[in-house]
């Protein structure tokens, strides 16, 4: 058994599952009367729900495409620096979209936009700046449109008000928002793989450090006042250098069936030994991001990665995942999509019937409006609308 040319499919076709699943979990919020376990749990519960597993899940996946990627620019012929600075330029704009989502947690009604406007409008500008041009687009069009993105970010942050009446705040980093914690943890992790020439052992060591700090957090052996501002709690790094670990494994191995296998599956088993051995000391919780929640999201993680190998890699059936493709090749496109749909259906104040929004109708709601968002992506992908980082 011999896995195929194609080898970043089984990645590809993981990151599209992954992104349909947070656009699916991220518009619960619609819903009423649906199962718990769909759902969050709560900060001092021991447990998780599917919605819990996505997003450790994103960050593995993105240590999972750092070997190919960083392959891709060597062969390129782009130098240790030039990668670095590439890494660098992506990690700002994550930690920019970042930025300017958490803000609108706390935005105040009394602002000078409504919070709907301000929504579609920084969507716009990121599409302006980050949208992959194509490659005989007029490059004073290009810088343009780029520069028109630059300027109403400027502006709309200029006049962003949060807070309430009593107590109106500018703009803060808070807790970076989704995109802003993928983008510290990628630049950390990226940066370690990249110095380290690919070789293993680092990865390895950085993993059990990375593990051990997320542990040391947790049973406060570090001092108070100790803030490791790239770090962390070492959870999202932990699961982004996991990812790393595990596509090197891969990459090293694919023409070796059986190294490969055991090594994934000792890799995953590991990950819910220390999960779950360790889950009496400070339980499962995504809120509190516990190792023991880091390590078996991660386990998860490796699972569904190696049925994909065999799926997709070994099988040749990627064409199963045709429809959702787009999720794979166009992420980030993907996730900024509802950030103009919700905006607007507030705008117009239209929302689908009660009925529709409840139990498992609802649920049948969320997975069509998964499907819809990946199909727009799709066809905006087609005519060369895609964000690129």
């Amino acid at each position: 058994m011999t896995i195929k040319s194609n080898r970043l499919a089984s990645i590809d076709v993981l990151r599209a599952l992954t992104m349909f699943l947070m656009i699916f979990v991220n518009d619960l919020w619609t819903l009423i009367g649906i199962p718990k376990w769909l759902e969050h749990v709560d900060v001092n519960t021991d447990g998780m729900g599917l919605a819990d597993t996505v997003f450790p899940a994103f960050l593995f996946i993105v240590g999972l495409s750092i070997p190919f990627a960083v392959e891709s620019r060597l062969k390129k012929g782009d130098s240790t620096f030039e990668i670095l600075k590439h890494i660098g330029f992506r990690s700002l704009a994550l930690l920019i979209i970042g930025f300017f989502h958490v803000n609108l947690e706390t935005y105040n009604p009394e602002a000078i936009l409504s919070k709907p406007i301000w929504e579609i409008l920084i969507t716009i500008a990121f599409f302006l700046i980050w949208l992959s041009y194509p490659k005989d687009f007029d490059k004073r069009k290009k810088q343009l449109l780029q520069g028109t993105g630059i300027l109403m970010l400027i502006i709309l942050a200029a006049i962003y008000k949060g807070g309430d009446a009593a107590h109106p705040t500018w703009m803060t980093h808070q807790w970076w928002g989704i995109l802003g914690l993928i983008g510290w943890a990628y630049l950390l992790c990226s940066s370690i793989y990249v110095l380290s020439k690919g070789n293993i052992v680092p990865v390895i060591i950085s993993l059990i450090a990375l593990i051990a700090i997320n542990s040391a957090f947790h049973l406060n052996y570090l001092p108070k006042n100790l803030h490791f501002w790239l770090i962390g709690d070492g959870s999202n790094a932990t699961l982004v250098m996991g990812g790393i670990l595990a596509g090197l494994i891969y990459k090293k191995n694919s023409d070796k069936n059986s190294s490969l296998w055991l090594l994934l599956g000792g890799f995953a088993l590991l990950m819910f030994i220390y999960g779950f051995s360790t889950r009496p000391l400070w339980g499962i919780s995504k809120l509190r991001s516990t190792p023991s929640w880091t390590t078996i999201c991660s386990g998860i993680t490796l699972i569904a990665f190696m049925l994909l190998i065999w799926l997709v890699d070994i099988k040749s059936k990627e064409n199963w995942f045709n429809s959702l493709k787009p999720a794979g090749t166009a992420t980030l496109t993907a996730y900024l999509l509802p950030y103009i749909h919700y905006p607007i259906f507030t705008l117009i104040g239209w929302q689908l019937p009660e009925i529709l929004r409840t139990g498992g109708i609802g649920i049948i709601k969320c997975l069509l409006y998964s499907l819809i968002i990946i199909l727009i992506t799709g066809w905006l992908e087609k005519r060369k609308i895609k964000l690129k980082l």
